[in-house]
């Protein structure tokens, strides 16, 4: 789960890492009075989605004077940004974050990410702050300073000085940089972060640190331990199909094809998937039901399938193994029954209660193409939506 960049500043603000004064807004005339309430007449218009590369988008505006701040709030409201980040459908704005400015000397670049190679949280800094960090890493690998962090151990101070040291930061900034460091892994294990980026971390004029933006990813499977992160919860930046299917327990991920894919398992999916694209057409979403999955379960993935307007076929793909097979052609019945099945369906279906399954289906009225292996199953929903 992501949070806004005010959100995770909040949250900083908590862990004792500096960051501006601010507030969100929800209108131009809010972004007035935070505005007005703010120390320096220089303020930032921040648009506030999930997304990076807001800047490049018009989504940050430098209001140099108050009576800039609510022509600048009036045209970012309501915007549709697109981003990298966002896919070419962007994301609208609904909330700006007013901040007051900085003074900016240095751009640096912090992040701390879970990296399972390792089984460890790695802490990645560069001076490069400011830019794209996979730019940077491409075109100057020597600048992206890594620190693998023992989840035994710990962070140790000893590891901020030396990434400190391997960044040459002035002596002024080098306790700053290790107490930040020490209090952004303490957020990250206490919250069960995913990761954490600070892009920029600045160096003001008077020597001091502040994180400009703030950017943290949570574990869903850890959130039943954080009902305060729960809460940050902003289902209007969630695709409304994810949203529903994690409603109904379902592993749903929307993606930009054409072909519907119900499966058992995130292995099979991942393997449906693949073999859709080598058939030649691309997967609209990764859908796992999951090996527990209920009649009704079933209905509802078929039902989230079917409400997205992309999905040209439908092919469902399930190995019975704790899931029985005649469960899911249950579901596939019932949920034909609610909805207008006006797309090319093909099932493939074996293991436990695969000939059950198979006289059901066969039993009722439903149009479908019955396949016998995955590569078969491939082919016929390609060919049935070209």
């Amino acid at each position: 789960m992501n949070i806004h960049e005010y959100q995770a500043k909040a949250l900083f603000a908590t862990y004792k890492i500096p960051v501006p004064k601010g507030n969100v807004a929800f209108s131009a005339d809010e972004a007035a009075t935070i505005a007005a309430t703010l120390e320096s007449a220089v303020c930032v218009v921040k648009a506030q989605i999930h997304a990076g590369g807001r800047g490049k988008a018009g989504g940050v505006k430098l209001a140099k004077t108050r009576d800039e701040v609510i022509p600048f709030a009036n045209e970012i409201l309501g915007k549709i940004l697109v981003t990298p980040q966002t896919g070419p459908e962007g994301k609208e704005v609904r909330k700006l974050l007013i901040e007051e400015g900085a003074d900016i000397q240095n751009e640096l670049y912090v992040s701390l990410v879970d990296d399972r190679a390792t089984g460890s949280i790695v802490i990645i800094a560069s001076t490069e702050g400011g830019m794209e960090i996979e730019e940077v890493a491409e075109a100057t690998p020597e600048k992206i300073i890594r620190c693998v962090v023992d989840p035994v151990l710990g962070y140790q101070a000893y590891q901020g000085r030396s990434v400190a040291f391997q960044m040459a930061l002035p002596k002024e900034v080098i306790g700053q940089f290790v107490k930040l460091l020490g209090n952004l892994y303490r957020l990250f294990v206490e919250k069960n972060a995913t990761q954490i980026e600070i892009n920029p971390l600045i160096i003001t004029g008077d020597n001091r640190l502040i994180a400009l933006d703030a950017k943290v990813g949570f574990d869903d499977s850890a959130l039943f331990k954080h009902p305060d992160i729960n809460e940050l919860r902003d289902l209007d930046e969630e695709d409304p199909l994810e949203t529903r299917a994690a409603q109904h327990g379902l592993n749903y991920v929307k993606l930009d094809g054409k072909i519907g894919c119900m499966v058992n398992g995130a292995g099979l999916a991942m393997s449906t998937m693949d073999v859709i694209k080598l058939a030649g057409s691309e997967p609209a979403n990764f859908l796992d039901v999951g090996g527990g999955a209920s009649k009704e379960t079933v209905q509802q993935a078929f039902q989230i399938l079917l409400d997205d307007p992309n999905v040209k076929g439908v092919f469902v793909n399930i190995f019975g193994g704790i899931v029985r097979c005649d469960r899911i052609a249950g579901g596939i019945i019932e949920a034909a029954k609610e909805v207008d099945l006006n797309v090319p369906l093909v099932v493939r279906l074996e293991g436990t209660n695969a000939k059950e399954a198979k006289d059901m289906l066969a039993a009722s009225d439903i149009k479908l193409i019955v396949a016998d292996t995955l590569w078969d199953g491939a082919q016929k929903i390609v060919a049935a939506v070209t």
